[in-house]
């Protein structure tokens, strides 16, 4: 009989394969003890900063720490990040339980991500999210009640005004007068005044904006040639 083995056709097989950041193998505890540490270390941070601001400065005070673009300027506020604000009673109250609701989706999300071995960059930006959300909610439960001899204001738990500090004035001066609705308005930028926290959640969310193409690699089809084996062939090397 006549072989046909050299002429038989490969088959032609698709796999996805994802694209993995590193080859080294994904230590999921190790990330997490990663985790820990930057949501610690942010917190620390924050945290004793806001605590000196707070008992070593009255409100509108400045301490100008690189001439007139870098300023340490005590405010606070009933908000949001960069001094923004939900007014009211019931809205520092809603923007509170909103924080917190925020915070635990936040956990969820970050055991989720390790638990599916995604990018590690991707976590520890998670990571940086939740540590920036913990330490204002830290103010708005607290600070209500530990400085309530000093505070300006008349707060209790979950009603303490987050602290903020730093400012930096980069430049002023006034808009052309051909600028619609502003022309000739003064401006400063950059003019919101924020604290370490805030700074933690825009590093963590700028990050996965940039680095999101590295971040959510999808997977590529490869094509793999599998030669099969001819069964008439081989019965006829057989006989």
């Amino acid at each position: 009989m006549e072989n046909t083995s050299e002429n038989q056709t490969p088959e032609i097989i698709q796999e996805p394969i994802a694209l993995q950041e590193t080859t080294k193998p994904y230590n999921a505890k190790k990330l997490w003890l990663l985790c820990g540490a930057i949501v610690f270390s942010v917190l620390l941070l924050d945290q004793i900063l806001k605590v000196w601001i707070k008992t070593n400065m009255h409100i509108g005070q400045e301490i100008h720490v690189f001439g007139n673009w870098f300023i340490l300027h005590f405010t606070e506020n009933m908000g949001m990040a960069f001094g923004l604000e939900l007014g009211g009673k019931y809205g520092k109250l809603f923007l509170t339980l909103f924080r917190l609701v925020a915070v635990a989706f936040g956990m969820w999300v970050l055991n989720y991500q390790i638990s599916k071995k995604a990018h590690k960059g991707f976590v520890l930006c998670i990571a940086l999210i939740l540590a920036g959300a913990i330490g204002n909610i830290i103010d708005s439960v607290f600070y209500g009640v530990i400085f309530s001899d000093i505070n300006h204001y008349s707060g209790g738990w979950f009603h303490g005004w987050v602290v903020d500090m730093f400012y930096f004035p980069l430049v002023e001066g006034f808009y052309p007068d051909w600028v619609p609705l502003k022309g000739g308005d003064y401006f400063i930028f950059f003019s919101p005044v924020f604290n370490l926290a805030d700074s933690a959640i825009t590093v963590g969310v700028l990050s996965i904006l940039i680095f999101q193409k590295r971040f959510f690699k999808k997977e590529e089809i490869i094509t793999v040639a599998v030669e099969q084996p001819d069964s008439e062939s081989d019965t006829a090397k057989q006989e």
